[in-house]
């Protein structure tokens, strides 16, 4: 097509959003997914590499060029094609691995806190699941926009999560944030595993709730889905601002993060990385645990 762009694939990110295209759950999502097998046969969407050849309306980017951004059409493979205005160039301080935890994630945290949570300087938020893919992107970016940040992570995460900058973290092996001695003017849940009646106790009367996980709720809803069904309903009765939101990954926003990752507030968060053909070890990694970061192939 001429507004595509064929890339080296160099690494490719991986997180629960493609492993939930991959099992088709939850099954309300099948419509986009795909309903006897993925609509997308090859894993992956973020990815970074090397432009090999563009479109002819392309002028963007030429051959050469080290790009990161979404490849619609799966990034686990050795090339693979994108729109131009789903790429952006990679910033020259990260390694390709780096920037391939970025597009996805990072995209999905700056527009939780920026277009829905509409975080501002002196604010409070509370990340829940701060030390995942999105959430370590939450963290930084929450910071980076001036407010107070804490973060949600089980015991052996908190180091991390204060390293990224956290102001206070919570322990939710120990402690019970929902009880209401605590409120937060946004919240961002990125496990989307908790009623909405709890984590209503933990907002400030006037405060936001975004939802961007879905590992919760079962195999027919997710968790997403409460913000996506309840969230808006239970809104128009009360103060509160309750939803969730699907992220679109724009050349706009990844150059956002650049800038943000250029200027040090930024860092991606690896937790592994694999080769190609270790792929399948790096599914049932990220199945049977809870990553700190990202997940990262190399090609």
């Amino acid at each position: 097509m001429e507004r595509d762009v064929l890339s080296r694939v160099r690494a490719a990110g991986w997180g629960p959003d493609v492993w939930h295209i991959m099992a088709g759950k939850p099954y309300m999502a099948r419509p986009v997914l795909g309903f006897r097998r993925p609509k997308v046969r090859i894993r992956g969407w973020d990815v970074s590499g090397t432009v090999e050849a563009v479109g002819s309306a392309v002028t963007e980017f030429g051959p050469g060029d080290e790009v990161m951004g979404e490849a619609q059409r799966g990034s686990f493979a050795e090339l693979t094609v994108a729109p131009a205005d789903k790429l952006a160039r990679k910033p020259p301080r990260l390694s390709f691995e780096q920037a391939a935890a970025v597009p996805v994630a990072g995209v999905t945290a700056l527009q939780a806190l920026r277009d829905r949570g509409h975080v501002k300087q002196g604010q409070s938020v509370l990340v829940i699941g701060a030390a995942g893919g999105v959430g370590t992107f939450t963290v930084q970016i929450a910071k980076a926009m001036g407010a107070t940040v804490t973060g949600v992570a089980s015991t052996p995460k908190l180091d991390l999560v204060r390293s990224i900058g956290a102001d206070d973290t919570i322990d939710y092996t120990r402690e019970d944030f929902t009880d209401g001695s605590r409120t937060w003017d946004v919240i961002v849940d990125t496990a989307g595993r908790r009623p909405l009646g709890e984590l209503r106790r933990a907002l400030t009367p006037k405060g936001t709730l975004v939802i961007v996980g879905g590992d919760g709720g079962g195999n027919w809803t997710g968790g997403f889905f409460k913000g996506i069904l309840r969230g808006p309903i239970v809104s128009m009765f009360v103060g509160q601002k309750l939803g969730a939101f699907t992220a679109k990954t724009t050349r706009e926003d990844l150059q956002a993060l650049a800038e943000l990752i250029e200027a040090g507030s930024v860092t991606p968060v690896i937790d592994r990385t694999y080769d190609l053909v270790e792929a399948a070890d790096a599914v049932r990694y990220l199945h049977e645990g809870h990553p700190a970061g990202k997940i990262v192939v190399t090609v």
